[in-house]
């Protein structure tokens, strides 16, 4: 590609390993310091510096200064739906771990994909508001109808709050566990922090997963019914 954006650029600092660790760290939405990064993509703080200078550089990273301390963050949450989709691709095409973490199981279930759910339940959550059509799907975009507007409003959403914000209000990502998209945007990232406040489920410390309860659980199923 001669002229255009450089995606060359780009998959060589998403393609080696440890910075795809230490960015897919960062798909938490938390800001992390070089040292935690470096434990995540098994370096030393040398190493690892030279690594997130090359991210930044490449706008995939930004500091934040606390004090004496520095902490790193993804840009923005397409960034996370960028990972997102190629997980999801590498998965498709095989190209998987040999000895998947203990942690598996639970990620695959419900996990925070920068700041909106994924997993099972996220791919539920979407697939609910598209079956009882509170959400139309066209031309690989969806949106919410008038009765899911109604809908996202009584179950606790400000739409016109959601609506100042610069960032789309509904897309999807595609979820690498399920294959399959669930919902992002500022709506999604809604629902999840609704989700929360409501007490159906919290962020298990130092991890991506999202824990529901039991009663949890059943009253976001009950919430998100599907066919």
């Amino acid at each position: 590609m001669k002229t255009g954006p450089d995606i060359a650029r780009l998959a060589a600092l998403v393609g080696d390993p440890a910075r795809a660790n230490m960015l897919t760290a960062l798909m938490s939405g938390k800001a992390l310091s070089a040292g935690e990064l470096a434990a995540e993509a098994g370096v030393t703080l040398q190493t690892a510096s030279s690594h997130l200078a090359k991210l930044q550089a490449g706008n995939l990273l930004a500091v934040e200064k606390q004090g004496r301390h520095r902490y790193y963050r993804l840009t923005g949450p397409d960034i996370a739906v960028m990972l997102e989709s190629m997980m999801g691709l590498a998965a498709r095409v095989g190209h998987l771990r040999s000895q998947p973490g203990p942690k598996e199981p639970a990620l695959r279930q419900a996990r925070v994909c920068y700041d909106h759910l994924a997993g099972e339940q996220g791919v539920r959550l979407l697939d609910s508001l598209l079956q009882r059509k509170l959400m139309r799907a066209a031309d690989g975009e969806v949106s919410l109808t008038r009765s899911g507007e109604d809908f996202v409003t009584a179950f606790g959403i400000d739409l016109d709050e959601l609506g100042r914000s610069r960032r789309p209000l509904c897309r999807t990502c595609l979820d690498w566990s399920v294959r399959r998209p669930h919902l992002a945007g500022s709506l999604g990232a809604a629902m999840l922090h609704r989700v929360a406040e409501l007490g159906w489920a919290k962020r298990e410390k130092a991890s991506r997963a999202i824990a529901f309860s039991s009663a949890g659980l059943r009253r976001f199923e009950a919430q998100f019914p599907l066919k």
